[in-house]
């Protein structure tokens, strides 16, 4: 059974479970900033409860220093005092064992016992690497460099300022993006990523991470690269940093052999070396992946190639919509507005109150798990790095604004929602996305990014909070329109929550007759 429709509300967005999943629910990671907070109270009650121990020993240390100073001027003196006699020996009896108690008693047993159980929830390491790789993402969609992400100095970024919130990353935050990069063999974004550690440690600021290690993973990611003078320069600047290095020297004879042998076919002398120049992010391309239109469906994301022109733009409208007279929208008519022309994508504002999406997110949060897509080759549901996001899967039996809005979008599009797909609410992780795709065989504003776009008719629709898209998948005649491949873009800055609503064709034969020809 074909989808037939597109119902879209974008039901809200702001700024940033399964486990190994954290990532790719923005909404879900907001927990963790509490657990954090948490944490952080349990941390400082415990240094509070050492700060008082150690307080307590230093003044018993005091007292005996003095005590001490006086008894072994004069020993034999100190000691004929029968009141000193007594007291030392109940001083080694029982006093220095309560003071060996209170030395032994451990106060982070409460801190240890809390963060105990909330490592049941914290992120591991895949979310670390996902996350990592959201970054990159970011970066090669939204044409960003290293030193951006760095300094927190992204885009349209609003009240979600990188100052405001202190979103720096360190060498050593620099150096783990790289690495992460790296162990994928991905070494593009690991010489991006390492040339910036490079770039921050050459400026002075302090890292546990020493120069030379990241000068040996940059020197072989830009070899991987194919830039033989740029990997010999780096290399003898790691081999003058450490002449012992394990790897260098024989990496730096090796790569002046390939270099060698390259000029000699070329039948070239060999170039004076030059001056080290930073690598930029246009320095090396890109290499090539799986989706064909990778390019403009960036460019899309980017706001870029966007094909409307004025004259089409002026047959673009907005319009009270009362769907031939439906009571329910007699007094209050849904505003539409055109989002295309063709294929006809509409926009309604305000279908959606404030209440109502809180609502709608407050029970979807607990049911949200990652979402999957069909395996093309096995039939199976799969999780997949081209889709980012966490769904859930709400039914009218759930709660009255569910019954609500499925009976909204059956007055609004005219289509009977009985054959439809349950309501699904989708939350955005980090770099979250859905890369193309079709829809047959998606609640929020959001400050950057986000933007679902159509690469075949180069179209892009930004999310308004509080607003819906429709667009039909089939034409009449209930063939695909394959002009609806589309794609939900990463969000950039911001938590995109969308709740979709696919409307299936069979029950529509009198609400939306067949056509007479194929694209009809």
């Amino acid at each position: 059974m074909g989808v037939l429709a597109v119902f879209v509300w974008t039901v809200c967005c702001i700024t940033c479970s399964v486990h190994a999943e954290i990532f790719t629910s923005i909404g879900q990671m907001t927990d963790l900033l509490f657990t954090e907070r948490e944490l952080v109270q349990s941390l400082k009650e415990y240094i509070q409860a050492e700060e008082s121990k150690l307080a307590a020993v230093k003044r018993w240390a005091d007292k005996l220093e003095v005590l001490t100073r006086a008894s072994t001027s004069d020993p034999e003196g100190f000691l004929a005092h029968p009141v000193n006699a007594y007291k030392l020996v109940k001083r080694l009896n029982t006093e220095w064992s309560e003071l060996e108690s209170l030395v032994l008693h451990d106060p982070s047993d409460g801190f240890i016992s809390n963060i105990s159980v909330h490592r049941q929830v914290f992120p591991d390491q895949e979310d670390e690497n996902g996350a990592a790789k959201a970054l990159m993402r970011l970066q090669d969609t939204y044409n960003l460099d290293s030193e951006s992400f760095s300094k927190g100095k992204l885009p349209g970024q609003g009240q979600y300022s990188g100052v405001r919130y202190n979103a720096f990353l360190t060498v050593d935050d620099c150096f783990d993006m790289g690495k992460t990069a790296y162990n994928e063999n991905d070494y593009y974004h690991a010489v991006l990523w390492m040339q910036q550690a490079l770039r921050q440690k050459d400026a002075g600021e302090e890292a546990k991470v020493p120069k030379a290690e990241i000068l040996d993973y940059l020197s072989y990611s830009v070899y991987q690269m194919g830039d033989l003078p740029r990997a010999i320069e780096l290399t003898r600047r790691l081999v003058s940093i450490d002449p012992s290095h394990q790897r260098a020297g024989g990496n730096l004879r090796y790569f002046e052999r390939l270099l060698s042998k390259e000029l000699r076919e070329m039948d070239q002398n060999r170039p004076e070396p030059t001056e080290e120049k930073p690598i930029q992010l246009g320095t090396y391309e890109r290499p090539r992946d799986y989706l064909p239109e990778r390019e403009a469906y960036e460019a899309l994301c980017r706001g870029e190639g966007i094909r409307m022109t004025p004259q089409r733009s002026s047959r673009l409208f907005c319009r009270y919509q009362d769907r031939n007279r439906n009571p329910r929208l007699l007094l209050k008519p849904m505003k539409e507005e055109d989002e295309w022309d063709s294929p006809h994508i509409v926009r309604y504002l305000e279908a959606l109150s404030d209440e109502e999406m809180n609502r709608i997110k407050e029970l979807a949060k607990p049911k949200l798990a990652r979402a999957t897509v069909r395996d093309p080759k096995t039939g199976v549901l799969t999780t997949a790095q081209y889709r980012v996001s966490k769904s859930a899967w709400l039914e009218d039996e759930d709660d009255l604004v569910i019954r609500r809005v499925n009976q909204r979008i059956e007055d609004v599009t005219g289509l009977t929602v009985d054959t439809a797909e349950l309501l699904q609410v989708a939350n955005y992780g980090v770099g979250g996305q859905y890369e193309p795709h079709f829809d047959f065989s998606r609640m929020s504003d959001v400050d950057a990014g986000g933007a679902t776009v159509f690469p075949d008719f180069g179209a892009a629709i930004w999310p308004r909070k509080g607003t819906a898209v429709f667009w039909y998948n089939l034409f009449r005649s209930g063939e695909g329109d394959y002009r609806t491949r589309h794609a939900a873009c990463p969000v950039l800055i911001g938590s995109k929550w969308v709740s979709n609503k696919w409307i299936h064709e069979r029950g529509q034969e009198f609400r939306r007759p067949c056509g007479l020809t194929e694209v009809d």
